[in-house]
């Protein structure tokens, strides 16, 4: 059986493939490369060119790879792109999954994994996040995602079919052995655009917001590593497999840290004291979002291995400077 990673040639999408392709599972990625690259796509995974509102194409590739579950990351994610462009986050993040279950639905996949977010709670004012937290997310790509989380209950529910939904925080970090990392060179990632400034590809750094209610006036935010998280949805399609039932399950650390402690880090592991503007906040950023991830330990007995702010700063900067020379 194989497993489709929709947008596997993305960021995220790109580390689920070396976790699968290192268990020793089949893949194939269904990609229409818009922010994805295609040589980040490990070359035992096949890659299948188009988009996941193409039904047809969907069924032909489950059917063809004969495929038992499916792990969806395809989407948009800057959350200030949202709120100035809501209807392209609808059309991408909730209509074109609605299409995407429907081939799933159609195929007889059982098995589905959903790339969620900690943005579907909003401004929560709480020390943790809890699966329970009431939910109220202040940008389309907040709203776009729940919408997913709704459609996904609602499939489940009408069909016999199952789902984890993993709500994750602020993705970082690069494959530590060098293999994968974030590669789209317009990104929003705090720790990329950072990196960026050291290496010398941006003249300075900016911090949205210095007057918010925190330790130093700087929004806190709870950085996961990329392959901590692929490890979890690698957990989550065991899970499934063995007979688990639907859930939603935060993806974080618990620990949070401020964007001058992020800048200060990026600093220290680089050795450049890089320029740091301070700007007005950009609509749609809650304060404080801080994961509890307890569920997901006890549910899917996921051990985070990289749990260390400097450690991923430094793989995210060894990926930026890998970049650097692979583009001269």
């Amino acid at each position: 059986m194989t497993v489709l990673v929709t947008g596997g040639a993305g960021y995220i999408g790109s580390h689920m493939v070396l976790n699968l392709v290192d268990a020793g599972e089949k893949v194939v990625v269904i990609d229409n490369l818009s922010t994805g690259r295609d040589w980040s796509i490990h070359e035992d995974a096949d890659l299948v060119m188009g988009d996941i509102t193409d039904t047809y194409l969907v069924e032909q590739t489950i059917k063809q790879y004969k495929v038992d579950a499916v792990i969806h990351f395809a989407g948009s994610i800057i959350v200030p792109e949202s709120v100035a462009d809501p209807l392209l986050y609808y059309s991408n993040n909730t209509a074109k999954t609605r299409n995407l279950l429907q081939a799933v639905v159609n195929s007889g996949v059982k098995h589905f994994i959903f790339s969620s977010t900690a943005a579907v709670y909003g401004d929560v004012q709480v020390e943790q996040v809890f699966e329970t937290t009431p939910k109220d997310p202040m940008s389309p790509y907040g709203r776009s995602k729940l919408m997913t989380e709704w459609m996904l209950e609602d499939t489940a529910f009408a069909h016999d079919f199952n789902y984890v939904a993993l709500r994750y925080f602020n993705v970082a970090g690069a494959d530590p052995k060098g293999r994968a990392g974030q590669s789209t060179p317009n990104a929003t990632h705090l720790i990329k655009v950072a990196n960026q400034v050291a290496l010398g590809d941006r003249d300075h750094m900016e911090i949205y917001g210095t007057d918010y209610d925190t330790r130093d006036g700087t929004c806190i935010r709870d950085y996961i590593h990329v392959s901590d998280l692929t490890q979890a949805h690698y957990l989550a399609l065991q899970y499934l497999r063995a007979g688990g039932t639907s859930d939603i399950m935060n993806c974080g650390y618990g620990d949070g840290f401020t964007v001058r402690e992020v800048l200060s880090a990026v600093k220290k592991v680089s050795g450049v004291d890089f320029e740091v503007r301070e700007v007005p906040r950009r609509a749609g950023d809650p304060p404080i979002v801080v994961a509890n991830s307890d569920l997901a330990k006890a549910k899917l007995n996921w051990q985070p291995n990289y749990n260390d702010l400097e450690l991923i700063v430094k793989n995210a900067f060894d990926w930026e400077t890998y970049l650097k020379t692979r583009n001269r």
